[in-house]
């Protein structure tokens, strides 16, 4: 198990490595050809190459025969406004690995690859997030008491389908959302993803350093303390410019008011919007984009504040004890590090000669 999490950790270090270089390495304009939105590029190769040269970017212009060649070296009819950062990513691991294996004549099949890759990567996450939140639903709905109680019990299996269809039907509407409505779905939610991911992070480093300082530990809280600093100060001074900013472009609830007043003057198509419908759709999406932010920062301000108070209870010394079950022996040998060394190895040639049976019944201390 140490083995496959320390090696998880690896992986996912590797991708965010790759994703930094496929930053770095993509011509500028090329990426924000790829990157904005259609009604930006014009979802041409004519109208995607004179939007980017007019960004003001760094170095020469980009021709539509260029943006079309990148397309034809991957093996798509176009990559223009192919936006969600996954085709950027493919698109910069098919450069690397075609420059070391096999040349621009296997550029499509790393190119393919890498979208394959990203693909199955997110249906992992789906599913083990899918798992969680039926889990945390069936919890949650346990604590109601009365009936619901039972749900408390993971082996009732009518509680566990009825929780997971809850739970598959609630995503599977933002997929509806998406398909229905070209305004909403993934466009509405995918900007809070950023904000939501890191809150997230924010709220397991203020659960851990608040255990180290439980532990009689205060002199370490420093090593996730200040993560948590630098992580609470730039996720929520942008969460602070999504709601408060005054520039339509980054505030959420002036672009709300903004879309409002001119559906409420009369107006059948303002900005991103081309008729009315698409008018009361942008008011929708920045209505729940807006009050999700706030949630998700105040609910953090919450947890923070309930932890700076714990913390400092159990510095003085009158918090709760630290919620900590009795240790008990393992009874599965393992190596103590990320590679078994010489000795380890040999221990564990004799751990499995003891067979099944005798495993269950000797702890590691008789070895």
């Amino acid at each position: 198990m140490r083995l496959i999490g320390y090696g998880g950790m690896m992986t996912e270090s590797f991708v965010a490595i790759m994703a930094l270089i496929t930053a770095s390495i993509l011509n500028q304009h090329l990426y924000f050809a790829i990157n904005a939105p259609g009604a930006q590029t014009g979802r041409t190769a004519e109208t995607a190459a004179t939007y980017v040269n007019g960004l003001g970017l760094s170095g020469p212009p980009i021709t539509a025969a260029e943006i079309t060649d990148a397309a034809t070296s991957v093996g798509e009819e176009s990559i223009v406004s192919r936006t969600g950062g996954a085709p950027t990513l493919a698109f910069g691991m098919a450069q690397v690995l075609s420059s070391v294996f096999g040349g621009s004549g296997l550029k499509a099949f790393w190119y393919h690859f890498a979208i394959m890759f990203e693909a199955l990567f997110i249906l992992t996450t789906l599913d083990a997030g899918t798992r969680v939140a039926r889990f945390m639903l069936s919890d949650g709905l346990s604590n109601l008491g009365g009936p619901l109680r039972r749900l408390h019990d993971p082996s009732w299996k009518v509680g566990a389908w009825v929780c997971s269809v809850i739970v598959v039907a609630a995503w599977g509407s933002i997929l509806l959302m998406g398909v229905t409505d070209p305004l909403g779905g993934i466009n509405t939610l995918f900007p809070l993803f950023g904000i939501a991911n890191q809150l997230l992070a924010a709220i397991a480093l203020t659960v851990v350093t608040v255990v180290v300082i439980k532990m009689g530990l205060l002199k370490w809280a420093w090593i996730p303390g200040i993560p948590l600093l630098w992580d609470l100060i730039v996720t929520l001074t942008a969460s602070w410019q999504k709601i408060f900013s005054g520039d339509p472009k980054l505030g959420y609830w002036t672009q709300h008011f903004q879309y409002r007043d001119a559906l409420s003057a009369g107006k059948t198509s303002f900005g991103a919007a081309k008729d009315p419908d698409q008018l009361h759709a942008v008011i929708r999406n920045t209505f729940i984009q807006g009050t999700l932010s706030i949630i998700f920062a105040t609910v953090v301000l919450i947890v923070v504040a309930a932890a700076v108070v714990m913390a400092i209870r159990s510095i003085r010394g009158r918090g709760r004890p630290l919620a900590v079950e009795t240790p008990l022996p393992s009874r599965i040998f393992g190596p103590s590090r990320l590679f078994a060394t010489p000795v380890e190895k040999e221990v564990q040639k004799q751990w499995d000669a003891l067979g099944e049976s005798a495993t269950r019944s000797v702890g590691t201390s008789a070895h």
